[in-house]
């Protein structure tokens, strides 16, 4: 994200109005909201952000990538060995079942194992790895498209890595570009919240 992001995007709405001069101080701050709430969300798309995802499952990029308005290099288990993969155990595995789904995930490290041995590729023996597979991408898209992603993502009704995910990018996002996101961030913690 460029440091003057918002001020991009205020000269791509200027633009549009044949009002340059009236830009100054402070005035993106003003014409951004004002964009939004007559929806010229067009002007948006000039802006971007990029932010590398560490640690979050394969069911999470099953979902983010279906935003097909985004940039994503995501880590390859076709050229990566997934011999010792880490995986994510979802919060609603209680804790006396903690140890059977960790035994599971050594299961599966050890049918992909034997599949190695036996000679598929990477590529062919990744087929018994599991959605819990943790992996690391970079995504990069424009400040038109990350609303719109977190306005999906960021609801309660969004599955819980997704939305811890989208919250904190929507928390760095509305640090940076006040203006552009401090909208949707009140209503995605109240989601955050109502969701438990």
């Amino acid at each position: 994200m460029t440091p003057d992001a918002e001020r991009l995007i205020e000269r791509a709405a200027r633009t549009c109005y044949h009002s340059e001069h009236a830009a100054g101080p402070g005035t993106a701050e003003t014409l951004l909201p004002k964009l939004l709430a007559a929806g010229h969300e067009s002007p948006f798309e000039h802006a971007c952000a990029t932010f590398r995802l560490s640690g979050v499952s394969r069911a999470l990029t099953h979902q983010l990538v279906r935003h097909r308005l985004m940039s994503v290099s995501q880590k390859s288990q076709r050229y990566v060995a997934e011999q010792d993969f880490a995986y994510v155990v979802p919060p609603s595995v209680p804790p006396e079942a903690r140890a059977e789904f960790a035994a599971d995930m050594e299961l599966i490290r050890g049918l992909y194992a034997k599949w190695k041995a036996r000679g598929l590729r990477n590529e062919d023996a990744r087929f018994v790895l599991p959605n819990a597979c943790a992996t690391e991408l970079v995504v990069t898209a424009n400040f038109r498209e990350y609303r719109h992603i977190f306005r999906l993502r960021c609801a309660r009704q969004a599955q819980w890595e997704i939305r811890q995910v989208c919250l904190a990018m929507l928390e760095t996002l509305a640090r940076q570009a006040p203006a552009a996101f401090g909208d949707l961030l009140s209503w995605a913690r109240e989601e955050a919240r109502r969701a438990g």
